[in-house]
């Protein structure tokens, strides 16, 4: 059973479903969404709020979701975006009567399972066809076939994991930096990343970018990025939030929720985006 949420800006009514047991495969988190009306306000599209992971949309309604990508291009169907897809607010998603399984990858289990590099999404969004060939239309074909949102969440990470066989994993160093820069909430600092592994700063910033897609910095703060944000849309103060995740002041803040999404603190927490994405992933970790 889906929960259902619905706002005053956004007509189209959400049906969010989670499986029921974390994801075996590392790094792997699921969600499924259904909207029966169209995404976001009806003038604009639904605002895509950037995140520090990496995207996976396998849309299998009868509606074909359809990402433009603040460049002037518009992709349709299903999807793969790197981490922090989105910044600067001009990137929205339409469409109507859209279901999809969307799962968000850690960067470092990223490579295995998609096959290409997360330095090689750039941030950017490209469709599944190109990264998976014909199999990306017979994963969603199946989807559509199946019954139960626990169904396709088990069909999803059975794919996942053939995937990852017989393919290397990302450079442990590189994923254990990731992995303190999350537990950190985006607060570690780069030189005692680089030190704790008795490596140079341009040694760490050279391999974190060559694996994950960006530099340390940059990922740390995304991660700080979406943890102000969501404490935003529950409901606390610029303030406090500033305070509590690391920022120098509430101007500090101000600036960087404008530069990724192009909205100020106080309007980016009423977005539907950040409210579905609430009730999607609740309580599980956000990368």
């Amino acid at each position: 059973m889906g929960l259902t949420a619905q706002r005053r800006d956004d007509p189209a009514a959400w049906d969010v479903a989670r499986p029921r047991r974390r994801a075996e495969v590392p790094g792997v988190d699921m969600a499924g969404f259904r909207a029966s009306g169209p995404l976001g306000p009806l003038s604009g599209g639904l605002r895509i709020v950037p995140h520090p992971a990496v995207m996976l949309v396998l849309a299998f309604g009868p509606g074909r979701p359809a990402v433009d990508d603040g460049a002037g291009r518009r992709h349709r169907g299903s999807l793969v975006a790197g981490p922090g897809f989105g910044s600067g607010g001009a990137v929205r998603a339409w469409g109507e009567d859209v279901a999809c399984v969307q799962v968000r990858l850690s960067p470092p289990a990223a490579g295995a399972i998609l096959g290409v590099c997360p330095a090689d999404l750039d941030g950017a969004v490209v469709r599944l066809d190109d990264v998976w060939g014909r199999r990306a239309a017979q994963v969603c074909e199946r989807l559509a076939g199946l019954d139960t949102w626990q169904e396709r969440f088990a069909y999803t990470e059975a794919e996942l994991a053939r995937r990852c066989v017989g393919r290397a994993p990302v450079d442990p160093a590189v994923a254990w930096a990731w992995r303190r820069i999350v537990d950190s909430g985006g607060l570690v600092r780069v030189e005692r990343l680089a030190d704790d592994l008795g490596w140079s700063r341009k040694r760490l910033w050279s391999r974190f970018r060559d694996h994950l897609g960006m530099p340390p910095k940059q990922a740390a703060r995304l991660v700080r990025f979406d943890h102000a944000v969501h404490r935003l849309v529950a409901g606390a103060g610029p303030a406090g939030v500033a305070a509590d995740t690391g920022y120098c002041d509430q101007s500090h803040l101000h600036r960087d929720v404008v530069a990724f999404t192009g909205a100020t603190p106080a309007a980016v927490a009423g977005e539907p985006f950040l409210t579905v994405d609430d009730r999607a992933w609740p309580t599980a970790p956000r990368v």
